[in-house]
């Protein structure tokens, strides 16, 4: 099981550093337009949010990948504190992120799912 999860918290983790790598540096891009919900019009004034945001993610997912790696290593307990923190917090980011802007479900049930099915695999 613990394998399992290691996967899982991977692909977690990276997937955060990949969606914060497009809002810290490509949320300019059209083609992300629609996925972040920004007006052409609207981008110098969003970038300081996207960016610090974008940021937020990445350090977010570096936190995954570290709890997962450390679910291994001589301390597992806290790889699975970190890796719970991690995975509780994006639970609660998706439900924040659908309660704050009803559009964006797709993207909190992207968010919020994975981690949850982390978070009872770790306390199970």
């Amino acid at each position: 099981m613990t394998g399992l999860i290691q996967v899982l918290g991977i692909i977690v983790g990276t997937l955060l550093i990949l969606v914060g790598i497009l809002e810290s540096f490509f949320f300019r891009n059209q083609r992300f337009y629609r996925l972040f919900l920004i007006k052409p019009e609207d981008t110098e004034t969003v970038r300081m949010w996207v960016f610090n945001l974008g940021f937020y993610n990445m350090i977010w997912g570096v936190g995954a990948i570290i709890g997962a790696v450390l679910l291994t290593g001589p301390e597992p307990a806290a790889g699975k504190a970190l890796l719970l923190f991690t995975s509780l917090g994006h639970v609660l980011l998706g439900i924040i992120l659908v309660l704050s802007e009803r559009r964006l479900w797709a993207s909190a049930i992207a968010e919020a799912l994975l981690p949850a099915v982390i978070a009872v695999l770790l306390l199970v």
